[in-house]
């Protein structure tokens, strides 16, 4: 596995594996399909964006996590996004994600870094825990957009 910092150039490939993982459905709070373009703003190129790192194998980007500044967030926090492919999950890319972006947020003088994932999302809030992530806040309320209630919990890492 190649892990490396994002280039705008992964925006394509990213917005694929991106793209299936909301097609899926359950374990992020994305619902609607996006652009390349989305993606490189959202999480490579945009202004609030402080770091975004692939994860490489046989050529190919099994996943990314990027870290953005959110002005619903304490100032000196960063906001957190990890996906990886279905097919690889627990194959130790979101570990080797963390490493990097944690070293990244406390190079940028972070001091703290947030999650906030769906409440039926097992998946994300096992990854997170793994990672030393502590809860701090529940939605209880959150619904998708057809309604149906999930609820959320926001996680906090301190750097």
């Amino acid at each position: 596995m190649i892990l490396r910092p994002a280039v705008a150039s992964d925006a394509a490939p990213m917005c694929v594996l991106l793209n299936r993982i909301i097609a899926i459905g359950g374990t992020t709070a994305h619902e609607l399909s996006m652009t390349p373009d989305q993606v490189a703003g959202n999480y490579i190129t945009g202004s609030q964006v402080i770091c975004c790192h692939v994860a490489e194998m046989d050529g190919a980007i099994i996943g990314f996590q990027s870290v953005e500044r959110s002005a619903k967030l304490p100032e000196g926090w960063g906001d957190i996004g990890t996906f990886v492919s279905p097919d690889c999950q627990r194959s130790g890319a979101g570990a080797a994600l963390f490493s990097a972006t944690q070293a990244a947020c406390r190079a940028a003088g972070l001091l703290a870094i947030n999650a906030t994932i769906r409440a039926d999302n097992a998946p994300g809030l096992g990854y997170y825990a793994r990672r030393g992530f502590v809860d701090y806040a529940t939605d209880p309320g959150f619904a998708l957009r057809n309604g149906r209630v999930v609820g959320r919990v926001s996680r906090r890492f301190d750097l």
